[in-house]
């Protein structure tokens, strides 16, 4: 049996998908996260993983993990962001539970309430941006169920970068004109639900608010694409994808 330690000092040297992929790996990386609580104005606790880089005070960025929850997955991901040195704010919108199952997901995910949900990403949001180990620049990216958030997030409290992978984009302008900085989005051609209607809606009304044009991305790929772990993973559009977002925040957010 291996130490953790050593799986830890392995997983280092791993490309981010090699983490994502084996169950074993991401765990490992995931446990290397400090939990952070905070509350709400109601008094109800919220949670979220952070993973510090080893400089500091560096950029944050908000994750919102996928409608499977903030699972080792998605503070894997964090982890990779604390290592390109941006201080990783993974955070949890399903009260620690997690999705296994399609169905589960879509419980979880249905249970959602809008104002709450908000009121945490905000409240993330302002705590990033007060901590003495951060800059005041900060961005939000997510996945599916949490690239739709990535974008709500950005609403409701403006940031200076925001990326949506394959989430729901459908907003109007009297919204998008709360927006500061510029957005970029990875979509799945593929993809039945986040389709080029919505997108291409999305655009038009960024337009209409006096936004500047978002950097959209088509692949050739079905919805989750940049998943490693699920069965519509490509690795070569992952891997350009996550190319782009990095040198997004680094241009917007380090520059």
């Amino acid at each position: 049996m291996f130490a953790r330690r050593d799986i830890v000092k392995g997983a280092a040297t791993l490309p981010l998908a090699a983490i994502l992929a084996d169950p074993i790996l991401a765990q490992a990386a995931a446990a290397g996260m400090q939990d952070v609580t905070l509350k709400l104005k109601n008094g109800k606790p919220i949670k979220a993983s952070v993973a510090m880089p080893d400089v500091t005070p560096a950029p944050s960025v908000l994750l919102i993990h996928e409608w499977w929850g903030l699972n080792d997955q998605i503070k894997a991901v964090a982890a990779e962001f604390a290592k390109a040195g941006y201080v990783a704010v993974a955070v949890d919108l399903y009260d620690q539970k997690v999705g296994t199952t399609p169905d589960e997901a879509k419980s979880l995910m249905g249970s959602v309430k809008g104002e709450e949900a908000t009121e945490t990403l905000t409240t993330w949001t302002d705590w990033a941006r007060s901590n003495d180990k951060t800059t005041d620049k900060i961005g939000t990216i997510g996945w599916c169920f949490g690239g739709g958030w990535s974008l709500n997030a950005s609403i409701a409290r403006p940031v200076d970068a925001t990326i949506v992978y394959y989430g729901n984009v459908a907003k109007k302008a009297d919204q998008l004109k709360n927006l500061k900085g510029p957005v970029m989005g990875h979509f799945a051609e593929k993809d039945q639900w986040i389709n080029k209607a919505m997108v291409d809606g999305f655009v038009a009304q960024m337009k209409v608010a006096g936004e500047p044009d978002p950097e959209v991305f088509w692949y050739d790929a079905e919805h989750a694409f940049a998943n490693p772990s699920g069965g519509r993973y490509d690795k070569a559009d992952a891997q350009l994808a996550w190319k782009r977002s990095m040198d997004f925040f680094d241009k917007n957010l380090k520059g």
